[in-house]
């Protein structure tokens, strides 16, 4: 792959995206002024239509107009346009992902043309495509296009109609029918000089060819806003921007197979998954008194459906991709029939978190790629990924959300000011549901600066799965009222199940950040929770995530090797080393990442038993430049 195509491509993208969809929320009479004041134009109805300003829309766009409206009083105007823009690129990049590896069901190319560099392949096909994605209109699709002027209209249709068809398999990226954020599809798609050009143009195909391509276009997609933001006390609409890098492949194989690979092998010392695995580093000889410990711990046998792997900062899913891999070797060494594999391991073994909306999105998607390598029916299994961005509470209305849940079958009424206050206006709220709710949502205010780092308790782990449980049915199977509020509540709830969860191997990049630069909050938040660690995040992330390891579990970490030997890390030293033991450890050169960057970090696997553990070290600082870092 030769990420120069995808680095000029993906900050001018972002740019682009940005211009469109601005351009767009100004024909709904959204935008904001010269210092960034909000300004929202009054909606005139006029007969079937509605006019925003200076634009006339479709009477039938006023609901979805309203909540953008909604969202840019809550988020802000700029926040919004970043949102909206970087949807419509996962979107298409995804799409464009699909169309090259021949995963859309229709069989066609819809951003682009095998043999015709400007043209949509789907226009050529429009009664086929029509038929299996819209055919209550085909008849009329097949009018316009008969017309031979209106490639345009019929295209922005099938576009749409193809996201809609997508939902089912990825509800995370694509929205169902009257999503807002149709709306803000750009215009002018068919044209030479559309958006989408770019996208196809600019990244050839054989770029397309792996799926970490999806991880390289996030990472060079923020990486002007990243360099905006680097060196200030950063704000926390801009930790993903300032946190974010991208894991070399062979540091990821490292990390994944010396923690998920090593306990398999720990068990199975003749299986042929260690054959598969690169990077797995054999365990330096040890004494007879350790090796007697290892065996005391060591499980008898290991069902593969088990083993639980968490990535606490999980960015586009690297990390979560090789885990896949190495699991999808051990159910086929277990005979597991090969279709059932991908969906055991999306809904049993892989666990990501992130506070970026747009990476839990690509992860997600990157992940469901690999499964459809091995499972083409894969969009068709309802699968349930555990891949999820960390949301915030603070704008819920519990009360009206509780109230149409009635999880007690029971008519409820009331209201609530406070958003924490206890109501005795509304029914139920003794029951251990509604107790379990409000502690949960209490966790959530600041989620978008505190991320993985919120502490959920174990214990409360097997409750969190139960009210999960019956909220997924309540979306399924209840009235109008109980979908939306069960549709509301699941993404807090299920963010907490994950936290509260233990793993056997926690493998990450967590983020890098000074105490210097963050902002007040989180500043408090991990002097109080990980003084140990509050010299940096990352090694907050450390000691946070020696406690969701399961005992005995493996932890694998990327991290700035600053921990090793500064006084300020101190305390972090020893709680690693009284809590754990150190199995290896690989020092880079500092240029392993880009021949230009310079950044001073290590890998490394440690597990959670205390034991004199003869480890192994390897340093690589002889040799320059990312090309010699990997064997």
């Amino acid at each position: 792959m030769n990420t120069n195509n995808i680095k000029k491509y993906a900050p001018q993208a972002r740019n682009q995206f940005r211009d469109a969809v601005i351009q767009k929320l100004t024909t709904l009479g959204i935008s904001a002024d010269k210092k960034g004041n909000l300004q929202i134009a009054d909606a005139e109805l006029v007969g079937e239509t509605v006019r925003y300003g200076q634009f006339d829309y479709p009477k039938s766009t006023l609901t979805r107009r309203d909540r953008l409206v909604k969202r840019a009083h809550e988020q802000g105007f700029d926040v919004l346009v970043e949102h909206c823009a970087y949807t419509w690129f996962n979107r298409l990049c995804a799409i464009r992902y699909m169309e090259i590896h021949g995963y859309l069901d229709h069989g066609f190319r819809m951003l682009s043309h095998p043999d015709n560099p400007t043209g949509f392949e789907v226009l050529d096909h429009v009664p086929e495509v029509a038929e299996a994605l819209l055919p209550e209109k085909k008849a009329q699709l097949v009018e316009m296009k008969l017309s031979g002027n209106q490639d345009e209209a019929i295209y922005r249709e099938l576009l749409l109609a193809q996201c809609h068809a997508l939902h089912r398999a990825m509800p995370f990226l694509f929205e169902a029918v009257d999503d807002e954020a149709e709306l803000l599809l750009p215009d002018n798609l068919t044209r030479t000089d559309s958006i989408l050009r770019g996208l196809v143009d600019g990244i050839p195909e054989e770029d397309w060819q792996e799926v970490e391509v999806i991880g390289w276009l996030y990472q060079f997609y923020i990486s002007e806003k990243k360099d905006a933001v680097i060196g200030k006390v950063v704000k926390s609409e801009d930790i993903p921007a300032a946190t974010q890098l991208f894991t070399p492949n062979w540091i990821v194989q490292y990390l994944v197979q010396n923690s998920v690979g090593r306990q398999w092998l720990q068990t199975y010392p003749d299986s042929p998954l260690k054959g598969k695995m690169d990077y797995y580093i054999e365990p330096a000889e040890q004494t007879p008194e350790v090796q007697a410990q290892l065996a005391a711990i060591t499980p008898a046998s290991i069902e593969p459906e088990s083993i639980k792997v968490l990535d606490p900062a999980c960015g586009s899913g690297h990390i979560l991709i090789e885990a896949y891999n190495v699991l999808k070797n051990i159910y086929e060494e277990r005979g597991y029939r090969a279709r059932d594999i991908p969906q055991l391991i999306l809904e049993n073994n892989i666990f990501g978190l992130d506070i970026d909306d747009r990476a839990a999105q690509l992860s997600g998607f990157a992940l469901l790629m690999m499964a459809r390598q091995d499972d083409r029916r894969i969009f068709t299994r309802d699968v349930r990924l555990n891949i999820v961005s960390l949301q915030e509470s603070l704008h819920l209305d519990i009360a009206k959300l509780w109230q149409q849940l009635n999880f007690h079958q029971q008519s409820q009424t009331g209201s609530m000011g406070d958003m924490f206050a206890e109501n005795t206006a509304l029914a139920h709220t003794d029951s251990a549901e509604y107790k379990l709710l409000m502690r949960t949502l209490k966790l959530f205010v600041n989620a978008k600066t505190l991320g993985s780092l919120i502490q959920v308790p174990q214990e409360e782990e097997a409750e969190l799965k139960a009210f999960l449980d019956t909220l997924y049915r309540l979306e399924l199977e209840g009235d109008f009222q109980q979908k939306a509020a069960a549709k509301a509540f699941i993404p807090y709830i299920q963010q907490a199940w994950i936290l509260a969860q233990r793993y056997d191997a926690v493998v990450a990049n967590p983020p890098y950040m000074g105490g210097n630069y963050m902002e007040a909050e989180l500043k408090n938040y991990v002097s109080t929770k990980y003084p140990q660690g509050k010299a940096d995040l990352y090694s907050s992330f450390m000691i946070r995530l020696i406690h969701q390891t399961k005992k005995n579990g493996a932890l694998s970490l990327m991290t700035p090797f600053t921990w090793m030997n500064l006084s300020s890390f101190e305390e972090a030293r020893k709680e690693i080393l009284t809590t754990c033991c150190l199995h290896s450890l690989v020092q880079p050169e500092y240029h392993s990442f880009f021949e230009s960057a310079y950044v001073p970090i290590c890998a490394f696997t440690i597990f959670k038993f205390q034991s004199s553990w003869n480890a192994t070290f390897f340093d690589l600082s002889e040799f320059y430049g990312e090309r010699n870092q990997a064997p």
